[in-house]
């Protein structure tokens, strides 16, 4: 009985071929805060957005006040929709990290700049 283990071996022979494809493939973030720090961000940024939603729509809702009529109502309701469309589309957005082989291209460009 033979046992055949399958090992993290790269189909890719040349150095060059690899290097390549490791430029383009690879990211790095480039926002300016720890790679790390984009996990508590993320989801502070959902949170951010939801929260100026609700208050947003609790204004709305706050200028009725006693018994409303129906027109009243709806148009509220219509304000609330149309606030609640506007928020989802502005609303928080993942930037993706930059390919390894432009961040090394910035980042030569600015030393370059530094030393002129």
């Amino acid at each position: 009985m033979k046992i055949v283990s399958e090992c993290a071996v790269s189909r890719i022979k040349h150095p060059e071929e690899k290097k390549r494809l490791s430029l383009k493939r690879d990211r790095r973030n480039i926002f300016g805060e720890n790679s790390k720090a984009s996990r508590k961000n993320i989801s502070k940024g959902k949170q951010r957005r939801q929260m100026n939603e609700r208050r947003k729509i609790a204004q709305v809702l706050g200028k009725l006040s006693g018994p409303v009529d129906e027109d009243a109502a709806s148009n509220a309701e219509l304000r609330v929709k149309l606030t609640i469309t506007h928020s989802k589309n502005r609303g928080f957005e993942k930037m993706p990290d930059k390919p390894l082989g432009e961040v090394i291209q910035r980042k030569m460009k600015r030393r370059r700049e530094k030393e002129s």
